[in-house]
């Protein structure tokens, strides 16, 4: 649904003419050819109005690529961004600092979308891309950036944008997209870092952001409601503490030992009031059931967060996270606070000052 409406909002000041004092940034030296095609790609991405932001694999991708959508946006400030993502995107709304509005989608190309369609009526199959496709026609983009993780391919998006009339499409690519992209970047499997693979795919149209760190903005009412969840729980007012943050992590999955251990080495590192705050989204109850029994006494448990702003504020406050999963990760990475792997810390040469 939308969040915010575009009719309402004054329409922001068009692109500057280019020419020698257009600002245009390409990462490292390109051949003669090379830096003609960067430029020439850079001038036409330089005519959007308004661009569509393609990320439909849940909340911690849409968080991944925040600091692509901010590069974006401060190239592009004339630019009215609406970001497609999958409906469970809608809670990370208040917390977007440059997207203006929001569209949800269950895309059948991920798991979490097809099985949301294949709980409707066979009559229904298809009706809900139909119905999108319509939609992104009415709207008029000029424009789409599909930030496609590394493990799914960009195609459908693309097709979905070609049907939709959307003349400039930009993603990553494995095998040739052909007609379906106007501009495409060949996946580098070098980069495993998912924000720093969807800064260098905005790049390649010229599109730069000084701080490539995720983006989420803190609500006052999530930070006060989270000090007093502390207090609660026995922390005294400004204590410093560890987050820790059990269940998911995929490849990544750990036993509570290793959480607890984590814990542990952190405490032992530091010799002084730290405390240790054992805290999970919800559907982790059962993780983090376990991970209390593992812990030392001074683990102090409180509810599963929830929201995602909340458990962005405790992230905030925390001298360090201790996760695997991408969400928690992620929002740590957001909050500007250190973040590491149980196994990571039990190596005891990881600095977390």
């Amino acid at each position: 649904m939308i969040a915010t409406s575009l009719e309402q909002r004054a329409r922001p000041p068009g692109p500057p003419e280019l020419g020698e004092a257009a600002a245009f940034a390409i990462d490292g030296p390109l051949p003669v050819d090379g830096q003609a095609l960067a430029e020439e790609r850079h001038r036409r991405w330089c005519n959007v109005r308004r661009v569509l932001l393609v990320r439909l694999d849940g909340l911690a991708g849409v968080l991944a690529s925040t600091a692509s959508f901010a590069a974006v946006h401060e190239t592009m400030p004339w630019t009215q961004s609406t970001l497609l993502a999958a409906p469970e995107a809608l809670a990370l709304r208040p917390h977007l600092q440059a997207v203006d509005d929001v569209i949800t989608f269950n895309a059948p190309w991920t798991a979490d979308g097809a099985a949301a369609l294949d709980a409707e009526p066979p009559t229904m199959r298809g009706d809900a891309e139909m119905h999108l496709m319509r939609r992104l026609r009415r709207s008029h983009f000029d424009a789409a950036v599909l930030f496609s993780p590394s493990t799914q391919s960009a195609l459908p998006a693309a097709l979905l944008c070609r049907m939709a009339g959307i003349p400039l499409t930009l993603a990553h690519v494995r095998e040739p997209a052909h007609g379906l992209l106007s501009d495409e970047l060949v996946d580098d499997d070098a980069i495993h870092d998912d924000t720093r693979r969807q800064l260098a795919l905005v790049a390649h149209v010229g599109m730069h952001t000084a701080d490539e760190r995720p983006r989420l903005r803190l609500l006052p009412k999530d930070s006060h409601h989270m000090r007093n969840a502390l207090q609660q729980a026995g922390l005294g007012f400004g204590q410093r503490y560890v987050l820790v943050c059990p269940g998911g992590g995929g490849a990544r999955h750990c036993p509570p030992a290793a959480f607890a251990a984590a814990a542990e080495v952190l405490l032992d590192a530091w010799a002084d009031d730290t405390a240790v705050v054992l805290c999970a989204t919800p559907g982790e109850e059962a993780a983090l059931a376990e991970l209390r029994a593992a812990m030392p006494s001074r683990g102090q448990v409180l509810p599963p967060v929830a929201s995602i702003g909340e458990l962005a504020a405790l992230a905030a406050g925390a001298r360090v996270v201790v996760a695997t999963d991408d969400l928690p990760l992620t929002i740590a990475a957001a909050a500007r606070v250190p973040a590491v792997l149980p196994g990571d810390a039990l190596r005891r040469d990881v600095n977390l000052v």
